[in-house]
């Protein structure tokens, strides 16, 4: 099997990454460009990050049998992959944990100001000058925007620090436990005090969050985005920031990544940023249980099974 991964990797990346496959397997791990498109033509499997799988793509990616990726898919078309007659997989679950815990990070970094208590002493200023605000999340509010493995996870952990949690799902039929209470888009955004995104990007949710939704809330709220950046309109974002429509920002994800250096996201005081780690807790960009999955899942095509979390059906 010739595995092909597509993404920015450094070279202990590389080496953490390609190990983990069985020794029989070809891994090619490439950034994208030119080199890619030599090996897409005879790669069974592709894990691709930071490109498009488009019909042109996969038009000369004449071995492959399945596209596989992590927990988002929105870089896949995968009505043209059907048609070719190509698994698409997603890794479902996987990341849910490193992502919840990822978003109380940021929470409490924010609530606790952890950057700026960081800089001040690292500056060596006057801690009789100290002077800053910081809040405890009992009694909080969060307001949790999707409710599949990652947006639970995280319901299970506000609980612990005693917040009110809502939520919101498009999809209807899902379930709560008793300590969540669902509730409309409108009333979520306007009545709590942290609203964090945990849906996938496509045709419906693309820009969801804009100037309106920030209107909506609080001026003293909280929105943290650890989900895709094209579900918010990241012009407006920057605006309600700046004009204080909402208090505060913690940002994961973007809708230009790597993030542009001259982003003026980069410059705002009321803003935390991540470089979209959230769902790889190593910084060497390996993340076993991930992987565990990855390798199983490609065996079972390899076998002729049906992969799992597959996203499409083929005849």
């Amino acid at each position: 099997m010739k595995i092909l991964i597509v993404g920015y990797f450094t070279d202990t990346s590389k080496s953490n990454v390609a190990r983990y496959f069985p020794e029989d397997w070809d891994i090619v791990i490439v950034p994208p460009g030119k080199e890619m498109l030599h090996h897409i033509e005879d790669c069974q499997v592709i894990i691709p990050e930071h490109i498009k799988v488009d019909r042109s793509l996969l038009s000369i990616a004449k071995k492959l049998q399945l596209v596989q990726t992590g927990a988002g898919f929105d870089n896949v078309d995968i009505d043209a992959c059907t048609q070719f007659g190509i698994w698409v997989a997603n890794a479902a679950g996987v990341n849910a944990q490193a992502v919840a815990e990822h978003v109380m990070a940021l929470i409490l970094s924010y609530y606790k100001n952890i950057p700026f208590l960081d800089s001040f002493m690292k500056n060596r200023l006057d801690e009789n000058q100290l002077d800053y605000t910081g809040s405890e999340l009992t009694g909080k509010t969060i307001g949790i925007i999707g409710l599949g493995a990652i947006g639970k996870k995280v319901a299970e952990f506000c609980r612990v620090f005693d917040m009110n949690v809502l939520a919101y799902a498009r999809n209807a039929s899902q379930q709560s436990d008793g300590f969540v209470k669902m509730t409309d888009f409108d009333n979520l955004v306007s009545a709590s005090d942290i609203v964090s995104v945990h849906i996938s990007l496509n045709q419906q949710t693309k820009q969801l969050i804009n100037k309106a939704v920030f209107k909506k809330m609080k001026n003293t709220a909280l929105f943290i985005n650890t989900a895709r950046g094209g579900i918010v309109n990241e012009r407006d974002l920057i605006d309600a920031l700046k004009n204080r429509d909402i208090s505060g920002a913690c940002l994961d994800v973007f809708e230009s990544e790597p993030l542009p250096t001259d982003s003026e996201l980069r410059n705002l005081g009321n803003v935390i940023l991540t470089p979209h780690t959230a769902g790889m807790p190593d910084g060497r960009k390996f993340h076993k249980k991930r992987y565990d999955f990855f390798v199983n899942n490609i065996k079972r095509v390899e076998n002729g099974e049906e992969p799992e979390s597959k996203l499409n059906q083929l005849l």
